[in-house]
C-alpha cells in the first residue's frame, strides 16, 4: 500500500517556488535588451535563457528555431516602433501639434524594458551585417518618412525636404544619444 507522507508540504513548496511561465514576448523583450547591450551575437537561445534564468527548452517551446525567433523579433520591433508610437499621438491635436508630438516622442523614447535609447542604433549596426535586418530597417525608414511627409503636408509645411531632414535629425540624435535632443528638435521644428 502507498502512503502519502508529507505530500501537502511538498506540493506547497513546489508551487511557491516556481516562477511564472515565460511568454514569447518575454523572450523577445529579452532579445531587444540583449541586442542593445551586447549586439546581435547575444541573440542566441542559451545566453538569452541564462539572462532569463530558465532553460533553452522554454525558448524552443515558443520558437521553432533561431531564425523564427529573429524574424519575430524584427516583426515586433516594426510594430512597436511605428504603430506603437503613432498610437501615442493625440488624434484631436492639430497636424502641426501631432508632428511635434511625434518628433519629441522619437527623440525622447527611453523604454529600458525594450532596449532603451540604444536599441535603434544597435539595429542599424546589425543591419550592416544582415540583409534581412537591412530590409526591415529600410522598410521602417520608408514608413516613417512617408508618415512624416503626410504630417508635413497636413501641417502646410511646404518644404519638400522637411520630412527627410526631420528623420535624419531623429536618427542622428538617437545615434549620438544627445542629452538635450529636445532642444535640437525644437530648433529644426521652429525653422519649418
Amino acid at each position: 500500500m502507498l502512503a502519502f507522507v508529507n505530500t501537502l508540504p511538498y506540493v506547497s513548496y513546489m508551487t511557491s517556488t516556481t516562477r511564472p511561465r515565460l511568454t514569447a514576448e518575454d523572450w523577445l523583450m529579452a532579445g531587444f535588451r540583449a541586442l542593445a547591450c551586447s549586439g546581435p551575437a547575444a541573440l542566441k537561445a542559451e545566453p538569452l535563457a541564462r539572462d532569463l534564468g530558465t532553460t533553452k527548452g522554454s525558448f524552443y517551446w515558443h520558437f521553432k528555431d533561431l531564425p523564427d525567433y529573429l524574424t519575430r523579433l524584427i516583426r515586433l520591433w516594426e510594430e512597436r516602433a511605428f504603430d506603437g508610437v503613432i498610437a501615442l499621438l493625440d488624434p484631436a491635436a492639430t497636424p502641426r501639434a501631432r508632428l511635434e508630438q511625434l518628433c519629441f516622442l522619437a527623440v525622447g523614447f527611453r523604454d529600458d524594458s525594450y532596449g532603451g535609447a540604444v536599441l535603434e542604433p544597435a539595429l542599424r549596426a546589425w543591419a550592416l551585417a544582415s540583409p534581412e535586418v537591412a530590409h526591415a530597417v529600410a522598410r521602417m525608414d520608408a514608413r516613417r518618412i512617408a508618415y512624416l511627409a503626410s504630417l508635413c503636408r497636413e501641417a502646410c509645411i511646404a518644404n519638400p525636404d522637411a520630412p527627410e531632414a526631420l528623420y535624419a535629425l531623429i536618427v542622428g540624435l538617437e545615434t549620438l544619444d544627445m542629452k538635450d535632443a529636445h532642444r535640437s528638435m525644437r530648433l529644426l521644428l521652429t525653422a519649418l
